[in-house]
């Protein structure tokens, strides 16, 4: 399933629709990145027709938003579908928040009308354009709270064409689904509990989104690690992984190694394997890993191979 049409590009649409570059690496995550690199990083996805990208102040209290910025700098807007997120200010070193459209040291939640008002000011001004596609909540704390004041600046901002389209995004499927079944969304994005080993979401957030209509984006594909190389980086939801997890990761890898596929671009596909899910983002902190997940997209998985992940999950 691809993008809904008001998810896609106003201009020609990429040739990878169902995918998007996750920008959170980008902003150091885990790891410095160097400025060549993340530009480099945006320009290999954007040359092999990738054309959703998602960022959030939170990613580098600013800085992944701002390099994202400059790397689509001249790229025409109406080719791109971007997503960023609200509901985190920036702070700098002393907790003070940032002045608009600066980076900062760290990231203080704010859901509250002018927050997310400011929030999304700063967040066009370090992209550099004049508009979202997607605008999503991030893990809100209090699902009650957001849902009486965020969600309505959500819908607010989307009527007056600011954004596109609304959203939330967290990694526990449990309030995300209240979210679904009680607010009006277009999308939400889900990290982490769709993907070969956790498939929390498939309980009652699908089929909840399937029921209203909701467009269902998967992130965290790889689980922090251990489903792209389980012996090299045996993480689980960013924590080392248990020896359970990482026996039944290693099995998977079994698996598709006698089917000629990688686990790890197995492990990207997956999620557009359930109906209702509309693409699939995944993070890249350089061009190799760019080159290397793009290439898995065209890697023939056989149904057989999908009928044994799922029994060994």
């Amino acid at each position: 399933m691809a993008f809904r049409p008001v998810l896609r590009p106003l201009g020609e649409p990429g040739s990878a629709s169902s995918w998007g570059l996750g920008c959170a690496p980008i902003g150091n995550l885990y790891t410095s990145v160097a400025e060549a690199d993340a530009e480099a990083t945006v320009a290999t996805a954007l040359a092999a027709g990738i054309r959703f990208f998602d960022t959030a102040p939170h990613y580098g209290a600013g800085l992944s938003e701002q390099r994202l910025g400059r790397a689509l700098d001249g790229v025409p807007r109406d080719d791109l579908v971007i997503a960023t997120k609200v509901g985190r200010a920036v702070v700098d070193d002393d907790g003070a928040v940032v002045a608009s459209g600066q980076v900062g040291s760290g990231t203080v939640f704010d859901g509250s009308r002018d927050g997310v008002l400011r929030s999304l000011e700063g967040s066009l001004q370090r992209l550099r354009t004049d508009r979202v596609d997607l605008l999503y909540l991030h893990d809100p704390p209090d699902v009650d709270a957001a849902l009486r004041s965020t969600i309505p600046a959500l819908q607010e901002l989307k009527d007056q064409g600011v954004v596109r389209a609304i959203g939330v995004g967290m990694v526990w499927t449990e309030p995300l689904t209240r979210f679904v079944q009680e607010a009006d969304l277009d999308v939400v994005m889900e990290a982490g509990r769709l993907t070969l080993i956790d498939r929390h979401a498939d309980e009652a957030l699908l089929p909840a989104a399937r029921e209203r209509g909701v467009g269902v984006i998967a992130a965290g594909v790889l689980n922090s690690g251990v489903l792209a190389d389980p012996v090299g980086a045996p993480y689980f939801d960013y924590h080392p992984a248990s020896g359970e997890i990482v026996a039944r990761a290693q099995a998977m890898a079994q698996l598709c190694a006698h089917h000629g596929v990688e686990l790890r671009h197995a492990a990207a596909r997956f999620p557009l394997q359930r109906h209702g899910v509309e693409a699939v983002v995944v993070g890249a902190r350089t061009a190799a890993e760019v080159t290397d997940w793009v290439a898995g997209l065209e890697v023939p998985v056989p149904a057989e191979l999908w009928q044994l992940l799922d029994a060994a999950a």
